[in-house]
């Protein structure tokens, strides 16, 4: 069993997921087409800055990448824009962490600096959330299709319970019409006498 066959397919938070991650990528492509406008050389890290960040050419080709990557998961949708929300924005931090330990050495060949940490920062957590809204909670509604899917017992019984309040007065009419048939017929054994 594969982990997409306990999501949802078709529910109203795919909206989310979608906006979310063609946002991001717009900015991130944005930032990246700034890059290779200033014709940036690849690994260069004197400190040349685009939007208040230091970049390279390097960093400018990764951002169009990954922006491109998540305008294809908004095109896609769905729990694949989710999916990809999530893990984009874990590497986002991930990388965030990571250049934090190598600014102002020489392993820092994305001329990574303070802002771009940040940036790494926040923008990991705006995709990840983007990624987890509606799916990772406690307090999740009952209509939610992730709620509904760990709690199926649960989601079955309230369901029944609704059509029932839904049919419960066409029933009630039924059977009370069917009472007052039974009552008004002659008993089968006196008929033919």
């Amino acid at each position: 069993m594969k982990l997409s066959d306990e999501l949802p397919v078709d529910h109203k938070l795919a909206t989310v997921y979608r906006y979310g991650a063609a946002f991001c990528g717009l900015v991130l492509l944005t930032f990246g087409c700034l890059g290779f406008a200033d014709e940036l050389s690849p690994f260069n890290t004197n400190g040349r800055h685009i939007a208040g960040m230091s970049t390279n050419g390097v960093l400018s080709l990764i951002s169009v990448v990954v922006g491109l990557v998540l305008i294809g998961g908004a095109v896609v949708g769905g729990n694949f824009a989710s999916t990809l929300n999530m893990t984009v924005g874990t590497l986002f931090l991930l990388s965030g962490f990571a250049h934090i330990f190598i600014l102002d050495r020489p392993a820092n060949v994305l001329d990574f600096g303070m802002t771009n940490v940040m940036f790494s920062f926040v923008m990991g957590l705006v995709i990840l959330t983007f990624g987890m809204y509606g799916r990772v909670s406690s307090k999740l509604p009952h209509d939610n299709p992730y709620w509904r899917r760990r709690h199926a017992r649960e989601a079955a019984h309230e369901a029944l319970a609704v059509r029932r309040a839904q049919v419960g007065p066409e029933v009630s009419a039924t059977r009370g019409a069917r009472a007052l048939s039974s009552a008004s017929a002659p008993p089968a054994g006196r008929a033919g006498k």
